[in-house]
């Protein structure tokens, strides 16, 4: 014997091996491009940008998403020869607003920065050590 109740907001219902016994005769109903709570991935069928993909991480919104949502349409949008280019302005403005919060948006980090100023140090060592074994 099946039954529903209510608790609160919720509604429970009790459904028995008889009742899944029967096939379902639910019909599904096509998605609309336009829900906007409907995962569409990042462009949406219109060529709009999702701004609520889970694949933004977040960047969408918080203290500089004004910034990214300017930087990346730019980019989107551009039509340039080399894609972006025209954009440099907005991207400047969100790095400089994601430099005010660095607990959000983390720079890289120091280790990798050493690495990498070590790694153009070994690379300009060599070279050097190159040109005086080219010229002895």
């Amino acid at each position: 014997m099946s039954y529903c109740r209510q608790e609160g907001k919720d509604r429970i219902i009790f459904a028995t091996k008889e009742d899944h016994e029967t096939p379902s005769s639910a019909e599904l109903v096509a998605d609309d491009p336009d829900d906007p709570y409907e995962e569409q991935g990042l462009i949406l069928p219109n060529g709009d940008i999702n701004w609520n993909c889970p694949c933004l991480g977040g960047m969408a919104s918080g203290p500089c998403g004004e910034q990214f949502k300017s930087a990346f349409s730019c980019f989107h949008y551009s039509t340039e020869e080399i894609k972006g280019s025209d954009c440099v302005d907005q991207f400047r403005a969100m790095q400089e607003c994601m430099q005010k919060y660095p607990d959000l948006y983390p720079q890289e980090d120091e280790n990798e920065e050493k690495s990498s100023k070590d790694l153009e140090a070994t690379s300009v060592e060599a070279s050097a050590a190159k040109e005086e074994k080219g010229s002895s």
